[in-house]
């Protein structure tokens, strides 16, 4: 297993700042969504402090929030400091309005949000990560899929300035240039690996076309239009970067059953899905949030899936 020594990092003072919402919201939630696994070496949750290592525009920088009585603390460290706090009301769900969201088309929808005024879908506005991240996450389980990221991350990311509680690594620079071995090493497949190289060498054209893009249906044209990259996908890098409330990952594993199990009391598939969300175009993302939130489960019928290891020993 390759390992890379990880420098010292000079502390020095952070920047500082302070958002209050105009309301009250779940800042904390709409951050930790972002998390990528327990052990995610990008984000990391320490004394009641949310840490994330990020690749900004200007540079790398780490985030420090505390969430406290509707106040949001930020403090960050390195070369993007500047640009991770202004965006720092954007990732805790800012630009998120649920006005309009109508909860009383059923029951449970409207009892979670009841519970849950404060729910808000933030995004990151770090396109790339958000795709690379999806990317990672297609066709298999979550443990692997996030076991990848870390390993990824570890290896080839950027450590972190500041006082964090422990080593973490922004996403690399450079993903196009990670060899063979190590994504294989890292245990993720070669068509997500394929698909991750032949995108960041298009990262550039990708951010701008992105930044270009205004509504679901135009990001979905330009993610689609990569190889390797389906609705699926799209729909997980569009509320990853922009908390786009209305985004539903068709071809989910799990979120078509979740979704009809809560809503009618039995599983529906993907288009059975979104017949039942229908009602709620431009909110859809909210509603598997609320449902999520709510605590409907289905009973287990059978064994965990366990993942699969295809990598030499």
């Amino acid at each position: 297993m390759p390992q890379r020594a990880a420098p010292p990092i000079a502390h020095g003072r952070p920047i500082e700042t302070e958002y209050r919402p105009r309301t009250p919201i779940d800042a904390a939630r709409a951050i930790r969504y972002q998390q990528r696994g327990a052990h995610d070496p990008s984000q990391t949750t320490h004394g009641g402090v949310i840490w994330r290592a990020t690749r900004t525009p200007q540079g790398i920088a780490t985030l420090a929030v505390r969430v406290e009585r509707g106040l949001v603390r930020g403090a960050a460290w390195g070369p993007g400091a500047a640009w991770t706090l202004e965006q720092l009301p954007r990732l805790c769900g800012a630009d998120d309005d649920p006005e309009g969201f109508d909860a009383s088309r059923h029951p449970l929808v409207a009892e979670t949000h009841r519970r849950h005024p404060g729910l808000r879908i933030g995004g990151t506005d770090l396109v790339f990560d958000a795709l690379a991240s999806s990317i990672f996450e297609q066709k298999v389980t979550g443990l692997q899929a996030f076991a990848a990221w870390r390993a990824i991350l570890t290896w080839f990311g950027e450590r972190a300035p500041g006082p964090t509680p422990r080593p973490m690594f922004a996403p690399p620079a450079h993903w196009h240039l990670i060899p063979s071995w190590a994504w294989h090493r890292a245990g993720l497949e070669p068509p997500q690996s394929r698909t991750v190289v032949e995108a960041a060498r298009r990262r550039a054209s990708i951010e701008r076309a992105a930044a270009a893009a205004h509504d679901g249906d135009a990001r979905d044209r330009l993610f689609m239009g990569l190889r390797g990259v389906g609705i699926w996908t799209s729909a997980e890098t569009r509320i990853r970067t922009w908390g786009d409330p209305d985004a539903v990952s068709v071809g989910d594993y799990h979120v078509a059953h979740e979704v009809g199990y809560a809503l009618t009391g039995h599983r529906v598939d993907d288009d059975g899905m979104l017949e039942l969300l229908e009602p709620w175009r431009g909110q859809r993302q909210r509603v598997i949030r609320l449902l999520e939130l709510s605590g409907a489960r289905e009973p287990r019928r059978g064994p965990r899936l366990h993942p699969e290891d295809h990598r030499g020993r």
